[in-house]
């Protein structure tokens, strides 16, 4: 009986040690373990395990991306990006645009054609969309704008920026009033004066009044300990009101029923897109073709300074965007001459009556065409447009820009409106300024004297007249 007791816990033994797991102590059992007749070991296979259940709430599935909106003022309400101003300046032009509703009107129904595209430029370069609204504040987004300054086009670019910019001004094309170039080029000069100060209201104020003009009054007022922010630095009163008229129309355009306005709905899609110029052709033949009219071919067509587009200067032309196949179709089946104008140079003492006989048309044609007023005279050299004579091949010259009349800006002083009143009612007096003395001078006249009185025991003589010299001043 002890014997078989003994036997089975052997037995038992070796059946457990078999199925111990090969981990870090495996060779000590084995070490003790006698292999002699050992049973065959067991195999175990796990029952599988249930994955665990996951407590935490389901995850939120994402939102569907909110449709874009269907006009643009809800998509540039939501892009503004600059800082509130809140001045007294700012509530003067609010009440000046508020007080003007067909002035906001025309602005709106201007900026229609336009508006979509600066939007999509400004959102492309990751810049605030109070710029789209920097136009209205320019040129009220008229891009045919032209200042006493000589500043054109709806950004109001003055000669020497625009061709820094890239905007190539000659006889026949004015790259300032391109409506794309032109927003090219001012975007582009925008990044470059926000880089310069990192500070958007600093970059509008040099738009204005000039990167230079800026930098000195920020040195200046960094050099006094004073700050140098755009409401802290002493400017011209132009760009004073500046940035209070750009806060004026956003907070018109967030809010137009505040100001008791209503802005027309501009959709929020190209108006306009572009053909490429690859022959001279009439502006007019060229409205006809697109089958628009000639005023709405001038507003998205101002740079060409000609009734003649000139393949050369202008790279594209602008039509509304339902407009191009139209174009297309009509200028592939037109069969008639594209150009009925072409470039003439006056020669030395030509009058305008003989240029106009030598061509065909009228002084008055002439005039019109050229833009020449009154009695103004010819200059030899000088460029004019004449019809093309029939069968002939136009004369269309590469010629650069006619050169800018002086004009000498009168400087105006700001008054704050709180002595806009005292001001009208101030009696300005004129003080003359006594001038150096300036000596008299000596001149000969000749006074007849009284004729003697007959009571006289005299002999009667004739009198002579009696020279005396009188002192006179000038």
């Amino acid at each position: 009986m002890h014997r078989f007791c003994t036997a089975v816990a052997v037995a038992l033994l070796a059946t457990g040690c078999a199925q111990l797991p090969m981990g870090e102590n495996a060779g000590d059992t084995a070490a003790i373990q006698e292999p002699v007749d050992a049973p065959s070991p067991v195999v175990v296979t796990p029952d599988p395990i249930a994955p665990a259940r996951d407590s935490s709430p389901p995850a939120a599935i994402a939102a569907p991306p909110e449709p874009p909106p269907n006009h643009l003022w809800p998509r540039i309400r939501k892009g503004f990006g600059m800082r509130d101003l809140d001045n007294p300046l700012v509530r003067e032009w609010e009440q000046w645009y508020s007080t003007r509703p067909d002035y906001v009107a025309r602005m709106v129904e201007r900026s229609r054609r336009v508006l979509f595209h600066v939007v999509e430029e400004v959102e492309r370069r990751k810049m605030p969309l109070e710029v789209a609204l920097l136009p209205m504040i320019e040129s009220a987004y008229n891009p045919e704008a032209y200042s006493r300054a000589h500043a054109s086009g709806m950004w109001q670019f003055i000669p020497s920026t625009g061709r820094l910019y890239g905007l190539r001004q000659d006889f026949w094309y004015d790259g300032r009033r391109d409506i794309v170039a032109a927003t090219n080029a001012a975007l582009d000069y925008l990044e470059k004066l926000h880089g310069m100060f990192g500070d958007w209201e600093l970059a509008l104020a040099s738009y204005n009044w000039g990167e230079g003009a800026v930098s000195r009054a920020v040195a200046r007022n960094q050099a006094k300990g004073l700050p140098g922010d755009y409401e802290s630095l002493p400017m011209p009163a132009e760009t004073r009101n500046y940035l209070p008229k750009l806060q004026a129309v956003k907070n018109i355009v967030a809010d137009p029923a505040r100001f008791g306005l209503q802005l027309a709905e501009i959709p929020n899609e190209p108006y306009f897109a572009t053909v490429t110029a690859r022959r001279h052709i009439d502006v007019a033949l060229a409205a006809t073709l697109a089958e628009v009219s000639i005023e709405e071919f001038r507003f998205l067509n101002p740079a060409h300074n000609k009734p003649v587009i000139n393949a050369n200067a202008a790279e594209t032309i602008v039509l509304p965007r339902h407009k191009i196949a139209t174009f297309r179709a009509n200028l592939e089946n037109h069969d008639q001459p594209l150009v009925s104008w072409q470039a003439y140079t006056v020669k030395p003492g030509e009058k305008p009556h003989k240029i106009a006989a030598k061509h065909g048309i009228s002084v008055s044609e002439l005039k019109q065409i050229n833009g020449i007023s009154g009695n103004a005279r010819l200059k030899s050299g000088q460029p004019l447009l004449v019809p093309v004579k029939a069968g002939a091949e136009p004369n269309l010259p590469d010629l650069p820009a006619p050169a800018l009349a002086a004009n000498r800006t009168k400087k105006v002083r700001y008054v704050p409106a709180s002595r806009r009143g005292v001001a009208a009612t101030q009696r300005r007096v004129s003080v003359k300024k006594a001038g150096k003395a300036v000596p008299a001078k000596r001149i000969k006249a000749s006074v007849r004297t009284k004729k003697a009185s007959p009571s006289r025991a005299s002999p009667k003589r004739t009198t002579s007249p009696k020279r005396t010299r009188v002192a006179a001043n000038p």
